[in-house]
């Protein structure tokens, strides 16, 4: 998977919908030492428990892709470059963390 062979920092959890509940899946990330947090499919036969407290944290990421994707210029990618994209990616990021602040004694 390119994404977990990119440079940073180890993965630990892989936090995923019930699209990508395969086996496959499930014995490459536990090859790399990576849990996976998957929800089973309703058709499996074995169902296979799921830590509800650290899925729950896959919802903040969907939330954060939502607001980031408000966004139209990052909805669209009219960045022909992947530099320009990441740079308005982390201008939008700032934007929303700065909200917090805005208003707040």
């Amino acid at each position: 998977m390119p994404l977990l062979d990119a440079d940073g920092p180890e993965p630990k959890v892989l936090l995923a919908d019930r699209g990508y509940d395969s086996d496959h899946i499930r014995d490459e990330m536990e090859a790399r030492g990576v849990t996976p947090m998957i929800p089973t499919r309703r058709s499996r036969k074995v169902q296979i428990p799921v830590d509800d407290h650290v899925y729950a944290l896959r919802n903040r990421i969907e939330r954060c892709f939502n607001k980031l994707k408000n966004f139209r210029r990052l909805a669209t990618r009219y960045d022909k470059t992947a530099e320009s994209y990441l740079g308005f990616v982390l201008i939008a990021a700032v934007r929303l963390w700065t909200k917090t602040f805005v208003n707040r004694t």
